[in-house]
């Protein structure tokens, strides 16, 4: 198996470049001066790569350039930037450039710390390319957050990735996985986060962009990636940005209809309890699935990932994947972008994973740093139901007789008084009974009961699709 040549510096990516007669193009940088053209031009022989340079700091300048648009540090004006400078550098230079050359444009609008700010760091980044002499151009676009301290530092980060980029876009676009494995060269997880990426354009039509994100939590970029209902990967921060959050967590193996009830049944008692008034105040309904629950042998099955994003936004549920395993870490991540409050909703059969102290380990306060960090403010786990099958109505295990080690049952007390555990009433208790194991298993026997368990697009998909190894023996 080919491996990515991991010991190239950043100064020898760009000579490397720099010394390649047949690429030429432009970089633009809007936000944190103008770092990776100093690393271009700092390693030499950057004349025969640089057509141009520029910064437009100032927003009327940006607008005369490039066009209005109404959010500066956006996709929409990095897309502009890359339209308005690919062209450029085309028709300006190409006929007196020789004819096996390929052009490219490099773009980034970013909001950096400076001394009074203490915003959100992050940018969209982009280029646009030719992979071969004349062929139309493609574009790789990528969402970043900044992690450094202060300005100088950001901008250091900012000049190595965009030599990342530059050099992985023209280097690797055969293997678009090491592209996204090469952007953290010489920068590791605790200076950057990219937390979206996305190809496009003609040589990158079999692309398919939710495995590249998903390769972003594999390659340590990301701690987590979000796809809207349509399967598009989003920014989490324009998602979450001031609105309440409701997580259901689990494999959803496929979705069942005991998950659709939980979800409807939280939202209902969230919104009651929240006392949700503002028109703005739209609940995001997230369903979160770990990156451990996707992962086998080491590798990820790429069918059944897609599989259950395809079947999850069926029922318009908005899907994050994530490398957090514990609760709190995963409302600490959210609380980035939110202040508004924070459900989560479990069944009682998944109560385990809240009380079994093994966890915790680590922690130097155990659970009670884990509850601790889980309930600061106006976070709230709702507690759904269980009936185990073939067992009477009536029994019913609930937040209410749910057995918990005797040494955390005053804990769990402790909760319930103070309102951060709430017990569930189902809107539907037909599918209490319900084991998405059994359901599996059935499926992949063919048709049957297990069609009963699933809500009816979620069945149809399957059966069309021949999903999650449907009649496959």
């Amino acid at each position: 198996m080919l491996k990515r040549d991991t010991s190239l510096t950043t100064d020898q990516k760009a000579l490397n470049f720099n010394l390649d007669k047949y690429k030429y193009g432009t970089i633009v940088e809007i936000g944190a001066g103008q770092e990776v053209a100093r690393r271009f031009f700092s390693v030499g022989a950057a004349a025969g790569t640089i057509a141009k340079t520029m910064s437009a700091y100032d927003m009327a300048v940006s607008d005369d350039v490039y066009g209005h648009v109404d959010r500066y540090v956006s996709r929409e004006r990095v897309l502009q930037m890359l339209d308005k400078e690919f062209t450029k550098v085309v028709t300006r230079v190409g006929p007196s450039r020789p004819k096996n050359t390929t052009y490219f444009a490099y773009a980034a609008t970013v909001t950096a710390r400076s001394f009074k700010q203490t915003n959100e760091c992050h940018g969209w980044i982009g280029i646009r390319l030719q992979l071969h002499p004349g062929a139309e151009p493609s574009d790789i676009i990528l969402h970043v957050r900044m992690l450094d301290n202060d300005n100088a530092q950001q901008a250091d980060a900012l000049g190595i990735l965009g030599v990342n980029l530059i050099h992985g876009a023209f280097y690797y676009y055969q293997q678009p996985e090491w592209i996204v494995e090469c952007l953290a060269d010489g920068l590791g997880s605790d200076r950057i986060e990219i937390d979206l990426i996305n190809f496009s354009g003609p040589y990158f039509d079999d692309v398919e962009n939710r495995l590249m994100n998903l390769h972003l939590i594999r390659s340590w970029l990301t701690r987590a990636v979000v796809f809207n209902p349509a399967g598009e990967v989003v920014v989490p921060g324009e998602l979450f940005y001031r609105h309440p959050v409701m997580i259901m967590r689990g494999h959803f193996k496929p979705l069942t209809c005991v998950n659709v009830d939980m979800m409807s049944s939280a939202l209902n008692q969230f919104q009651e309890h929240t006392a949700l008034e503002d028109s703005q105040d739209k609940i995001i309904s997230l369903a979160e699935v770990t990156m451990n629950s996707l992962v086998r042998d080491d590798n990820v099955d790429d069918a059944d990932f897609l599989a259950r994003i395809e079947l999850l936004g069926s029922q318009g549920y908005t899907v994050m994947i994530s490398d957090y395993l514990r609760y709190f870490r995963l409302r600490d991540y959210l609380r980035r972008y939110t202040q508004k409050p924070i459900g989560f909703v479990l069944s009682v059969r998944d109560f385990h994973y809240l009380f079994d102290e093994k966890y915790y380990e680590g922690l130097e306060g155990g659970i009670l740093e884990a509850f601790g960090k889980l309930f600061p403010d106006n976070t709230v786990v709702y507690v759904y139901p269980s009936r185990p099958s073939g067992t009477h109505a009536s029994d019913q295990i609930t937040l209410d007789n749910v057995q918990v080690p005797a040494n955390l049952r005053y804990l769990l007390e402790h909760l319930k008084v103070n309102g951060k555990m709430i017990s569930l009433t189902p809107l539907d208790d037909s599918h209490m009974h319900t084991d998405a194991a059994e359901v599996l298993e059935g499926l992949r026997h063919g048709r049957g009961d297990w069609e009963k368990e699933v809500p009816e697009e979620v069945a149809r998909q399957i059966i069309e699709g021949r999903l999650l190894d449907y009649n496959t023996r």
